[in-house]
């Protein structure tokens, strides 16, 4: 691994020492991404990113925001790793285009049923097999840990607030992680239950298959649905937030 970047000798010794306490912040950051990412992501590459990322959050801290150095610099450690995956554009455009098409269908079959989309009605609305279906919700888990997280380079109508602390980009992140806040409670329950065991709880998909007693493939279909599901449920949020 990489050591941390050096500082010279005009930078704040505080600024030092937070870089140099967070390092562990930065790696499990990185491996807890590179879990969901496909093999040909390097971890070392997310590491590198995420340090530059940590540099950028202990030169700008202020703690003006009321958040905590660790919670700010997450964010930030978080945003330059992302930043690092869509550089490398490791996802074709066309897994972008059927996860967009399936995320739209959703959205159709809940506005017009007024219930959860089943995983047949969205095949059938596709005109796939259901096998087929499962193995592109499976990509989800992959490639919408980028776009629901920022701008999806692919898909100019969803662009999420960026990490930046401008007033205006902090009422917009306010805004956007209510509304998000708010499609996440409005999920299937073992949707929901996978969410908070893999993003609160982080556990991985392995582990979280021995909680549920279903497979880690299973759980990775869970997992890439809940994701498209709420994509598709924060659709109308994206398109007034792209028309303000």
């Amino acid at each position: 691994m990489s050591a941390l970047p050096q500082f010279n000798s005009e930078a704040p010794v505080n600024e030092a020492l937070l870089v140099q306490r967070h390092g562990d912040l930065v790696r499990r950051i990185a491996h807890h991404l590179v879990a969901r990412l496909p093999t040909s992501v390097d971890v070392t590459d997310l590491i590198q990113a995420g340090l530059i990322g940590l540099l950028e959050a202990a030169r700008n801290y202020s703690g003006a925001h009321g958040a905590s150095f660790e919670t700010y610099a997450g964010i930030r450690i978080r945003g330059a790793m992302l930043d690092e995956l869509r550089r490398g554009d490791w996802a074709p455009r066309s897994v972008h285009r059927r996860l967009r098409e399936i995320s739209g269908a959703m959205r159709a079959i809940e506005q017009e049923l007024g219930r959860e989309a089943r995983d047949t009605e969205v095949a059938e609305r596709l005109g796939i097999g259901l096998d087929e279906y499962h193995r592109c919700v499976q990509d989800a888990t992959q490639c919408q840990v980028l776009s629901i997280s920022g701008r999806d380079d692919d898909d100019p109508d969803f662009d999420c607030p960026s990490t930046d602390c401008s007033p205006q980009q902090d009422l917009e992140r306010d805004e956007f992680q209510r509304e998000l806040a708010g499609a996440i409670q409005s999920l299937p329950e073992r949707e929901k239950l996978v969410l908070s065991l893999y993003y609160n709880d982080e556990l991985n998909l392995r582990e979280i298959g021995e909680v549920l007693d279903v497979s880690e493939s299973r759980v990775c279909q869970i997992h890439g649905q809940a994701l498209l599901r709420l994509r598709g449920r924060l659709g109308d949020w994206a398109a007034a937030h792209k028309a303000a």
